[in-house]
């Protein structure tokens, strides 16, 4: 479970004198811990390891955007803390489909829907989250259908 390796990754942190490395771990466990507060009422709950992929992405999400203020904002010493945060978290991630196989599995995800328009994104996206899940982030699966559709 990646829950799991985020823990032992803390204490191995910990142990290494790894501050920042530390730090960055403290929050993704905060974060977790946040979003499992929210659940708690919730009627369903969904398997952990798409939630602990789902925390981290919108993670990974918050600091690019900070990456990208903080440098038009000629913060370049903060931009880089953002982006050595990214690394930690990227590093509990599942692995990324890479361009190609994301345009393909897209290509063939529209062409199976019989989509042709802008129109039809809405059902597109549900169907590329739904098979392709935490291979592909967001941002990127929208952008890249937005393309095909255009």
């Amino acid at each position: 479970m990646i829950r799991d390796s985020i823990k032992a990754a803390l204490v191995s942190a910990m142990k290494g004198g790894d501050k920042a490395g530390t730090a960055t771990l403290r929050l993704i466990q905060s974060a977790l811990t946040n979003r499992d507060i929210e659940l708690r009422t919730a009627a369903t709950r969904p398997d952990d390891d798409a939630l602990v992929t789902d925390v981290l992405q919108k993670m990974i999400k918050q600091r690019r955007e900070s990456v990208t203020l903080y440098r038009q904002g000629n913060r370049e010493e903060l931009a880089a803390k953002e982006e050595a945060e990214i690394a930690v978290i990227e590093r509990f991630l599942p692995a990324q489909l890479s361009d190609d196989e994301a345009r393909s599995a897209i290509a063939g995800i529209i062409a199976e829907l019989g989509a042709g328009s802008m129109k039809d994104m809405g059902r597109v996206m549900a169907e590329v989250k739904a098979r392709l899940g935490t291979g592909l982030e967001p941002a990127r699966a929208s952008a890249m259908v937005k393309a095909a559709l255009s």
